[in-house]
């Protein structure tokens, strides 16, 4: 097995959402804010090459909406989805599996691609595309909250080519990649464990977003249930200190991954890493 981080873009949200009510002489010490109160944050997918197949985690929030949409977000960087897959050597037609943690817009917006003449088709033609059975009820009929995240034009093309894999229960529906389903942050999302060599990686997805969400009452302001967020966390934390596993986080600019300590103040962050040492790190 091979894992790749793949950058998409980065994106600036407001500092009191992404960290909730923990206030901000606090966050931004953890993660930098500018001064407009905005942090910037990646959008790093995560490639899986089984040998058998090649799965891609997210695909970030695409190019095909319009001008005044990105100026909100303020996106930055130079990565793109197509060009750090074709750094790691691989070409959209290799995908076989596109695993969509959730369906907000910055998870989900690059698999479907304008064409030259504006009509939209899926950029992962031969993947299978993954999404949990409450994602997809909550995508169809948003709350109020959600409403303004979930994009028509992201997920209709997927469906209408016959590329959606509904799943209703956790599982291990790819070879070496557990299905885990949290509701914390939004209905039925999936966060992907990854059994690799000696371990287990943890793609954190918007559940543990930032390494700097680690402890417990770090909860994003996005989150619908809070409370339900700190226990899902708590009780993954938990697993993972005690095994030994490797967080990856999704939206930290500055970090990739890390393992976890344990101190007199409970489950803390290790020294971060970037993906490409996990060999030397778990060794």
């Amino acid at each position: 097995m091979k894992l790749y981080k793949i950058e998409t873009e980065n994106l600036m949200t407001d500092g009191g959402a992404t960290f909730g009510v923990i206030p901000k002489v606090m966050w931004q010490k953890q993660y930098p804010a500018d001064d407009d109160n905005y942090c910037n944050l990646t959008m790093r997918s995560l490639l899986v090459d089984t040998g058998d197949r090649r799965i891609l985690i997210d695909t970030g929030i695409g190019n095909k909406q319009s001008e005044k949409f990105y100026s909100y977000y303020r996106l930055n960087g130079d990565a793109t989805l197509l060009g750090s897959l074709n750094e790691a050597g691989y070409s959209p037609e290799e995908i076989t599996d596109v695993i969509l943690t959730h369906l907000h817009f910055d998870h989900d917006g690059g698999h479907v691609i304008r064409d030259s003449e504006g009509n939209l088709k899926l950029l992962f033609s031969n993947a299978r595309h993954w999404t949990t059975k409450a994602q997809w009820s909550n995508y169809l009929n948003p709350n109020i909250r959600e409403g303004a995240v979930y994009f028509p034009e992201d997920m209709m093309p997927v469906k209408e080519a016959g590329k959606l894999k509904i799943i209703e229960e956790e599982g291990e529906y790819i070879p070496g990649i557990e299905f885990r389903i949290f509701n914390g942050h939004t209905p039925g999302m999936i966060v992907p464990v990854i059994t690799y060599k000696n371990t287990k990686v943890i793609y954190g997805a918007d559940l543990i977003p930032l390494m700097a969400n680690i402890p417990l009452p770090w909860v994003s302001a996005y989150d619908l249930y809070p409370l339900i967020s700190i226990e899902e966390k708590k009780k993954l934390l938990n697993e993972a200190y005690e095994n030994g596993y490797v967080l990856f986080f999704e939206h930290d600019l500055y970090n990739e991954c890390c393992t976890l300590i344990k101190t007199d103040k409970g489950i803390k962050p290790g020294k971060p890493f970037d993906l490409s040492e996990i060999d030397n790190i778990i060794q």
